[in-house]
């Protein structure tokens, strides 16, 4: 890499620097001129485009797929910094991939073009509602579906579905835009087309059906019972560690030469396991590494409750302790080992095998990868939205925990360490900044939880009624009034000695 301190003139990528670029960079080698769209893609963060955009690159590069490009789409006003940026260098992407012994560059352009952020998505809805398009996919982040995690059902009374569901022609979500380009389909004979889910959501095809048929029976249940009877919602695993990019991954690439306003940095390790059914036809992505099954819901199972979940096993008391990235926590003497007991006793004996993987073996597997010290992945990043994430990804192990009669302790401890986060302070007496949706709610019961440990179990949209649960909330409570007598490293130091 080129060393900054030399002033390197910077080149600006895009359709026209291609061939420019490095011979040790890869780069389209297909005629981008020439593809033609297949697929709109809601929600163009660093993740879909080093994961879902970087497979269609690959089967593009062998000369298929070519008539599957993207059309990326956005229905939040932020979405408009992300789209000024990809429209000014074609919607090519750089992807470094970041890995203790070697890194490599490769620029992918699946994508081609990026369409209006409009407060009515008419846009949007317009270009759905054209035939070619046959898969519309979303990355919109876990509490991005609108569904209660107690009751599995849609949010009803968000003020958001009020409105989809009172002025369907002019939505605000992604998912009224989705039921108001298959109103138009249906009635113009186009057909229906597949909705596919690319979230960390367990069975995430069927949790985007039940967000559009449920939001669309509020004002149309004849076109509700079409959607559900044609448009396919394939269930799918993803999988990669992509961090979020900033002033060190500008940097990366600028050491390249190349002006790239949005590069992305991330693992080399990628899964993408996803269930064979598309209404309308799909690409061939087995041919660059996807796996198609009918056993999805166990590759969901093991990677959301183990990779996900262990996450949140890191980064919750991480942020508590001023330990600022997943690598980091993995060295901490406490919170790796923590990671390693309650990943391996107390969520791995829930899981079921997948092909040639155990979950004890999987377990190593993430503990390897979290360890990745190129992949500067912080903690404050995945501890984002624990409001979602946990009841996804850490609660449904307690439940599985409490019905088969297996150790709860360690999972009750993080649960701890998460009210002690969300109380707003670090052990080092810093801020921790508001970092969910719900904060507000979140941080004043944390602070009435200091006094009364109960009152944060009693957040039934986040545990249902595990707070009636004596066998959890009895070590919830143990855990919490320890934490706060004695500080959490004590705490998790007398769960690993037990």
């Amino acid at each position: 890499m080129r060393d900054l301190r030399q002033g390197p003139k910077l080149m600006k990528l895009n359709n026209a620097t291609l061939s420019d670029l490095p011979e040790a960079i890869l780069r389209p080698r297909y005629d981008r001129a020439g593809l033609k769209a297949g697929i709109v893609h809601i929600g163009l963060g660093n993740f879909h485009r080093a994961h879902q955009a970087w497979y269609l690159h690959r089967l593009m590069q062998q000369g298929e797929a070519l008539d599957w490009a993207i059309i990326g789409a956005g229905v939040r006003p932020y979405d408009a910094d992300m789209r000024e940026k990809l429209l000014s260098q074609d919607c090519l992407t750089t992807l470094i991939a970041l890995d203790p012994s070697s890194s490599s560059v490769e620029v992918t352009g699946s994508m081609i073009d990026y369409l209006p952020i409009e407060e009515n998505n008419n846009t949007l809805i317009q270009r759905m509602a054209q035939p070619d398009i046959r898969i519309v996919a979303l990355t919109v982040t876990e509490g991005g579906y609108f569904i209660d995690p107690a009751t599995k059902e849609l949010h009803a009374a968000h003020p958001d579905i009020v409105h989809d569901s009172q002025h369907p022609t002019v939505p605000r979500t992604a998912f009224g835009a989705i039921i108001a380009a298959l109103r138009l389909r249906r009635d113009t004979d186009a057909g229906p087309f597949t909705c596919q889910c690319c979230d960390n959501l367990l069975g995430n095809g069927n949790v985007l059906r039940k967000t559009v048929v449920s939001l669309a029976r509020l004002s149309d249940p004849d076109l509700a019972s079409w959607i559900d009877a044609n448009c396919s919602f394939p269930n799918a695993m993803v999988d990669s560690i992509v961090p979020a990019t900033g002033p060190n991954e500008l940097a990366l690439v600028q050491q390249l030469g190349i002006d790239d306003q949005a590069p992305v940095t991330h693992e080399k390790f990628r899964q993408w396991v996803i269930e064979d059914d598309f209404c309308a036809g799909r690409p061939d992505w087995d041919k660059v590494g996807a796996t198609f099954t009918d056993k999805v819901h166990d590759y969901e199972a093991m990677k959301i409750r183990i990779l996900n979940g262990g996450h949140q096993v890191i980064a919750t008391p991480a942020e508590v302790l001023s330990v600022k990235t997943i690598a980091e926590g993995v060295e901490h003497d406490l919170i790796g080992r923590l990671f390693l007991k309650v990943a391996s006793e107390e969520i791995a004996p829930l899981v079921n095998p997948v092909l040639g993987m155990t979950p004890a073996e999987y377990v190593t597997l993430i503990h390897g990868r979290f360890s990745n010290p190129q992949i500067v992945d912080t903690t404050r990043r995945v501890a984002f939205d624990g409001s979602s994430r946990h009841p996804g990804f850490v609660i449904p192990s307690i439940l599985d925990g409490l019905a088969k009669g297996t150790p709860l302790q360690g999972l009750a401890l993080v649960e701890a360490a998460w009210a002690r986060m969300c109380y707003g302070s670090r052990e080092d007496g810093s801020t921790i900044e508001p970092n969910d949706p719900n904060w507000a709610q979140l941080n004043a019961t944390a602070i009435a939880a200091r006094e009364d440990s109960k009152v944060w179990l009693e957040m039934r949209q986040i545990y249902g009624n595990l707070a009636e649960e004596p066998k959890f909330a009895a070590p919830f409570k143990a855990w919490l009034d320890l934490i706060w007598a004695e500080g959490l490293e004590q705490a998790i130091a007398t769960y690993l000695s037990a």
